[in-house]
């Protein structure tokens, strides 16, 4: 009986240690190596650039193909890193600003106990349909990112939609996803996208946003997809609470509510508090679109809301201030994460290398056969997307190059607008250089680590589309 009991210790401590090899880092340690890694490539790397030209018409600076040349290292020594780290922190102030606003504000509003009144009455409508909230929210939210690139923008909302969440039995992963999946799925296939797939077009000389059959029918099916996968993982947690990802998030979420003390019981306060976020939201929505609002603009209007909401509640002005603390102290961990993760793009600035990278992902391709370059186009936009994360940006840099690559080879010059946009996209969703999905993580508190795991079969699946789509754009000469 002792040996047996002996031999189930040693297995359970060998399989205790090789969890803990396994087991993914602290998202800060996580960061750190990658910095770590991309200071070490710069001096592996030959820096090198490609001369820059100013398109007349939209006034952005383009790749000039063909210029390519190398340039004098300029190595970043690792006692330079922890400067670049500030400077990294400094360039995302804007982001980080509207992440502490964002979690103030909601903070407020939440407590007033107004949207608990409306979920709860949401809710009990639904009854046994109430799964069908998922695709539902996912769909709109698709819709805003296919026609105006809606992503950061939707962070608002993660609050909102992760209380209708909980109410349902889920939990703050599903919300979340509910809102960033669906907000990415539009985004990706880019319908209507001005940052990428307009951008893109205008520089591959195509008629603006035409080829949209196919981008639509992707649309639907990136919704579908995600709807199915989020409401599979939305239905485990409801059946057994402790399958959730995070399980720990939701007891002390819980242990908040009780906090709070609130009312199911809708009064005229709380409908003071649903119109001012209602009228708030309109506003949002016609700022963004019609005078182009972006980081500040938003972060006042979220803070007006805020304030205003707690004056319809009756709460004192030492009262509103308590509950912005409080929700600003609830998303630190994760502002601090979006502004570290954006040292790693300056390190590869400040060594000269992102343009050699992209030079050098170009040639691969070019030795590659004529049958696959499809593919490594799309794969090498998934890969550069890691170092350039805005989808303007790697437009500027690579549909210069990737173009008359693609022309070269008998690549449609709409597949390879394709290959661009779907590249840039699905891998936003998990690569901790993207600073929309790490203001999300900060937004509701959940770790970069319970994300990854749940986001990972989605992502294999989504590049698997991606693929899939490329090549079926390749073989019709889209």
């Amino acid at each position: 009986m002792n040996i047996e009991t002996i031999a189930e210790k040693k297995k359970k401590t060998k399989a205790k240690t090789l969890s803990s090899y396994l087991k993914i880092p602290h998202v800060f340690a996580l960061i750190f190596f990658i910095i770590l890694i991309t200071a070490a490539m710069t001096y592996i790397v030959p820096a090198g650039e490609f001369d820059r030209v100013e398109d007349p018409e939209s006034g952005r600076m383009l790749v000039e193909d063909g210029s390519f040349h190398t340039i004098t290292n300029n190595p970043v020594s690792p006692i330079a890193i922890p400067g670049l780290i500030i400077a990294g922190l400094n360039a995302s102030s804007g982001i980080i600003l509207f992440i502490f606003v964002v979690g103030g504000s909601f903070r407020i509003i939440t407590s007033t106990g107004a949207f608990d009144a409306v979920i709860r009455s949401v809710a009990s409508k639904l009854g046994k349909r109430e799964v069908l909230i998922i695709p539902l929210l996912m769909f709109i939210f698709a819709i805003g990112g296919a026609t105006i690139g809606m992503s950061i923008e939707a962070l608002g909302l993660v609050p909102l939609v992760v209380a209708l969440a909980r109410s349902l039995k889920y939990d703050a992963l599903t919300g979340m996803a509910i809102v960033l999946i669906g907000a990415f799925c539009g985004f990706i296939a880019g319908v209507m996208n001005p940052f990428t797939v307009g951008v893109a077009q205008e520089i591959a000389g195509l008629p603006i946003y035409s080829g949209m059959w196919l981008r639509m029918v992707l649309l639907v099916v990136l919704v579908i997809v995600s709807s199915i996968y989020i409401i599979r993982y939305a239905k485990k947690v409801k059946a057994d609470p402790s399958k959730s990802l995070v399980a720990d998030l939701e007891e002390e979420a819980r242990a908040s509510q009780q906090d709070l003390q609130l009312s199911s019981t809708f009064q005229v306060k709380d409908f003071l508090v649903i119109l001012t976020f209602a009228l708030g939201i309109g506003l949002l929505i016609w700022g963004v679109k019609e005078k182009g609002w972006y980081i500040e603009e938003m972060a006042a209007l979220f803070l007006a809301m805020g304030i205003i909401s707690g004056i319809c509640a009756r709460f004192s002005s030492s009262r509103i201030s308590e509950e912005f603390i409080e929700g600003a102290k609830a998303v630190i961990l994760g502002a601090l994460i979006v502004g570290i993760a954006r040292t790693i793009p300056l390190v590869l600035e400040e060594g000269k290398i992102i343009d050699s990278l992209v030079y050098g992902l170009s040639n691969i391709i070019m030795f590659m056969p004529d049958s696959i370059k499809v593919i490594s186009i799309y794969l090498s936009q998934n890969v550069i997307n890691f170092f350039i994360n805005s989808g303007s940006g790697q437009a500027a840099v690579t549909m210069p190059i990737m173009v008359p690559l693609g022309d070269l080879v008998g690549i449609t010059r709409q597949t390879t607008v394709l290959s661009f946009h779907l590249g840039d996209g699905f891998t936003n969703l998990i690569f901790p250089t993207g600073s929309t999905l790490m203001a999300y993580l900060a937004a509701t508190g959940i770790s970069y680590e319970k994300w990854v795991k749940f986001i990972w079969p989605l992502m294999i699946i989504f590049i698997s589309i991606g693929a899939i789509f490329v090549v079926f754009a390749s073989v019709i000469n889209y």
